[in-house]
């Protein structure tokens, strides 16, 4: 696999950016170690989608006060993401195009959202415009990023995992959510 973007995207494609939101990064309430690494990489691919007039999606956690994934309510998250705050923004880095189209998850009270397909209508979406195959990247690996994945396969897209633009919360969860989306025929390649 080649480092330039341009030689992957072609008509049909989608570039799904997951989660790269300020809580996420270091300094967040829910950081990924290193997180911001992934914004450059992610940045040459959005910029080739722009070049190649290939729709983006931006996906993002926007949760309400009192979330079903918070500690206090019995979830396995510290608060993370609240709606309007400092926290849930995109990173500032992150150079995502003006026509982005953002799919907002995680504001159910019943359960989490975090798959970027999960009650959203993004499958649809995607369809809508033709799309058969999405690049995938974004925190974490091994928790939204894996949940996109796999439901997007069981949608029906070919899905390519982008080479170094995505991390895990931890090594082993990022081995194994390696391993699950390789078993439902996500493209990963060798130092993805």
């Amino acid at each position: 696999m080649t480092d330039n973007p341009r030689d992957h995207l072609q008509t049909g494609d989608a570039l799904l950016i997951v989660d790269v939101q300020n809580d996420f990064c270091p300094g967040g309430a829910l950081a990924i170690d290193h997180g911001d690494t992934v914004i450059p990489v992610l940045n040459r691919w959005l910029d080739a989608a722009a070049a190649l007039e290939i729709p983006v999606y931006a996906s993002r956690d926007w949760h309400p006060a009192g979330h079903p994934s918070f500690e206090e309510q019995g979830g396995p998250w510290p608060p993370h993401c609240l709606q309007d705050a400092p926290g849930a923004r995109f990173h500032a880095d992150l150079a995502l195009p003006p026509n982005t189209i953002k799919v907002t998850k995680g504001v159910r009270f019943d359960h989490d959202q975090y798959s970027a397909f999960d009650q959203t209508g993004l499958g649809e979406e995607l369809r809508k415009r033709g799309v058969t195959r999405i690049w995938l990247g974004g925190l974490a690996l091994d928790v939204c990023v894996a949940a996109t994945a796999l439901d997007a396969r069981k949608e029906g897209f070919a899905v390519h995992l982008i080479p170094y633009a995505s991390l895990p919360v931890t090594p082993e969860g990022g081995t194994e959510a390696r391993m699950q989306m390789k078993e439902a025929g996500v493209e990963i390649a060798a130092h993805g």
